[in-house]
């Protein structure tokens, strides 16, 4: 198709560059951070109160309340962290299911092929269907994209985390400073809340990279599609090298085999749906391990809403990246090459984490293969 024009060629310096927002990738280990610490303070309350026997009676005469309190924000986070796992690791359960399936529904409504190529016809855009829109200059895509799914997707998240902070951390709060047992929420309402959350934020993730794939011209809605929009979430969420390098390998080989025009005859609805599924498990646990800093007092609160806040916008970071990325690679392929001899793929998207070893791996491919569909790899 010709050369690319000097606006897509900045754009793809740009994705050769991109390494993700400081703070998006500081906050991914946030939850973990803030837990470790509150339990490392508890610690040192409950070291201190067994050395002076003072304050141990000042405390169990209620005039140390916040070194009581500082003691039990420590003793909760110590349980949540070692209980939480565990018991989430089911994420098919009735909680996080049926709120996933109405979150996806809702989160589908307002998108649509139709009202995009419309909104370029009225730039006097040349186009006809969404499939068009991959034949035109990346700037003129740009110019209809906007800046909205940059604010509103992270602030629908971060209620959603803020709300269940205020769940879980808020009657954690209650519980330390009454130092009443009976106040603290039950493990039904806690696992409840980080279920609720992480199916709003899977909902938000999803619909927000498929509004990003409708800009660039590509169908969310097709089986193929989805199996890329599950892998730019996951990509948006991985922390460890390891993680992330197998989101990155999903995503490029999934973007050649899309390119190549692969067939997808064995690709029906159904592996799909239970690529999904199992996508879906292993999304939730990881984000509810990343986000156990909600489970601390008052702190979760706000560690629930700007944790998904920095979450939704790495997502849409590396939805941008990643299909900016393959409808420049569509319209000029010798652009590979130049990728594969000045840059590592790896980094494209965002900064992994070396430290963190404790974020598995996901593939979507891999789900994709054992589900019986075709192998990728």
């Amino acid at each position: 198709m010709g050369d690319p024009s000097d606006y897509e060629l900045a754009a793809w310096r740009d994705i050769q560059r991109f390494k993700g927002r400081p703070l998006s990738r500081a906050m991914k280990s946030a939850g973990e951070q803030v837990i470790i610490g509150a339990a490392g303070l508890g610690d040192c309350a409950t070291k201190y109160l067994e050395n002076h026997p003072r304050a141990k009676s000042a405390v169990s005469r209620g005039q140390g309340i916040s070194a009581n309190v500082t003691h039990a924000i420590g003793t909760r986070a110590r349980e949540a962290a070692a209980a939480l796992p565990d018991g989430v690791a089911d994420w098919s359960g009735a909680a996080f299911g049926s709120t996933r399936r109405v979150v996806g529904r809702i989160s589908r409504v307002g998108l649509s092929s139709k009202r995009v190529v419309s909104i370029h016809k009225k730039r006097g855009h040349d186009v006809a269907s969404l499939f068009d829109l991959r034949h035109l200059d990346l700037q003129q895509i740009d110019a209809v994209g906007g800046r909205g799914a940059s604010w509103y997707y992270p602030l629908s998240a971060a209620l959603s985390g803020m709300g269940a902070g205020l769940v879980i951390s808020g009657g954690e709060l209650v519980a330390a400073t009454s130092a009443g047992a009976a106040a603290a929420p039950s493990g039904a309402a806690i696992v409840g809340a980080f279920a609720g959350d992480a199916a709003v934020v899977f909902g938000l993730a999803s619909r927000s990279v498929g509004h990003v794939s409708l800009l660039y011209g590509y169908d969310p809605d097709q089986p193929a599609e989805k199996l890329f929009v599950m892998s730019v979430v996951n990509a948006g969420t991985a922390m460890s090298t390891t993680a992330k390098t197998a989101a990155m390998a999903d995503i490029s080989r999934l973007t050649q085999a899309l390119i190549r025009g692969k067939t997808w005859a064995i690709l029906d609805k159904s592996i799909v749906a239970r690529v999904s599924g199992e996508f879906a498990k292993k999304f939730s646990f990881r984000l509810t391990k990343q986000g156990l800093g909600k489970v601390v007092p008052a702190v979760g609160i706000l560690v629930g809403g700007t944790f998904n806040w920095t979450t939704l916008e790495a997502i849409i970071d590396a939805a941008d990246v990643a299909y900016k990325r393959r409808f420049l690679l569509e319209k000029y392929p010798y652009l590979a090459a130049e990728e594969v001899a000045g840059s590592t793929t790896d980094d494209n998207l965002d900064s992994p984490d070396d430290s963190d070893d404790s974020d598995e791996a996901i593939s979507v491919l891999d789900e994709l293969n054992e589900a019986g569909g075709p192998d990728l790899h």
